[in-house]
């Protein structure tokens, strides 16, 4: 051994326990796992560079002793002599100045190093990560200059951007697309009800939109939720129909179809209501492309096809030929 090293302490065993308590800020202080109280109360030390962690209050409520304190590697090591057991509650940034401290000096092979164990205390639900997207939404209504001036028809054009990108990226079969236009969409969505908060006569927020599509989803499916019964994709498709018709009370099976739809997808979506109701319809007979087109719309509808998704495969095709054609010339 070289005169100028350092040798470990000859009982290993006496070296003590590193407890790194992590949290979660999407869950509300103070739901920790039982085993991260047993670890609280058990522990020697509790330590926090923190402050103003969300967890101290509780923490001291629940008569845990917290000392505030930012100890390097070395510190924390000597800490822990003689088999005592420190935890230290992470911060909301993490502790990686003191981890990669950690792993230094348990390589130099100079110290006998505690036992580190991580233990997560609390855990992220699933869904959890869109609070983060609404307080992201948040900040930046109140402090980007763009953002804080849009409104609703403002916003629009981009609400269809994004669904006509989803659609493409559903169609071209791209995975990483699909993930980031769902985001895309999803924003749009968050956007929204954060304007909407500001309307000084009918405010609502993302809570109020979550809980009634919840809420109209539980009520159409009493075949998950109540005592009806459906085997077939078909008699999902009728309950939905029956307390659809309950909810709306409408007098015309036209009514709540958007006149501002692609125009194909407005006419299957037509058909399908008129179908489904077991109305005889007579499609007008004129002359002109329009009408042949409707004609052929109604056919896709009737044969199990939607004309927009079939006329778009087609145009997809179509725009291969034209590259094509391109690359002949």
């Amino acid at each position: 051994m070289n005169e100028t090293e350092t040798p470990p302490p000859a009982d290993a065993a006496s070296a003590g326990r590193v407890v790194l308590l992590t949290t979660s800020h999407r869950v509300a202080p103070g739901l920790l796992s039982w085993p991260a109280w047993q670890a609280l109360h058990g522990a020697d030390a509790v330590l926090c560079a923190d402050a103003e962690h969300p967890q101290l209050p509780y923490l001291r409520e629940a008569g845990v002793s917290v000392t505030r304190a930012s100890p390097t590697a070395e510190e924390l090591v000597e800490a822990c002599a003689g088999g005592r057991t420190v935890l230290v509650v992470a911060t909301a940034e993490g502790d990686r100045a003191l981890t990669d401290g950690l792993a230094r000096l348990a390589g130099s092979g100079r110290f006998a190093m505690p036992d580190l164990e991580l233990l997560p205390a609390s855990y992220d639900l699933p869904g959890a990560r869109l609070l983060d997207l609404v307080q992201v939404m948040d900040r930046i209504r109140e402090e980007c200059p763009w953002s804080s001036r849009q409104t609703h028809k403002g916003l629009v054009k981009y609400a269809l951007e994004e669904a006509y990108e989803l659609v493409e990226a559903i169609e071209e079969g791209d995975r990483e697309e699909l993930r980031e236009e769902l985001g895309d969409v999803l924003l749009q969505v968050v956007f929204h009800a954060r304007i909407a908060e500001e309307d000084p006569e009918s405010p609502f927020s993302v809570d109020d939109v979550a809980g009634a599509i919840v809420e109209k989803l539980i009520h159409r499916h009493p075949h998950v939720y109540g005592d009806d019964s459906a085997r077939t994709p078909e008699e999902v498709k009728e309950h939905w129909r029956r307390t659809k018709a309950e909810e709306k009370r409408r007098t015309s099976v036209t009514e709540g179809v958007p006149l501002g739809q692609p125009s194909l997808s407005l006419v299957a979506k037509l058909a399908a209501r008129a179908r489904t109701a077991g109305l005889r319809v007579e499609v007008p007979r004129q002359e002109g492309i329009g009408h042949e087109l409707l004609a052929l719309a109604l056919r896709a509808e009737a044969e199990g096809v939607d004309p927009e998704s079939a006329l778009r495969a087609a145009a997809r095709a179509y725009r291969d030929a034209v590259r094509a054609a391109e690359g002949q010339r």
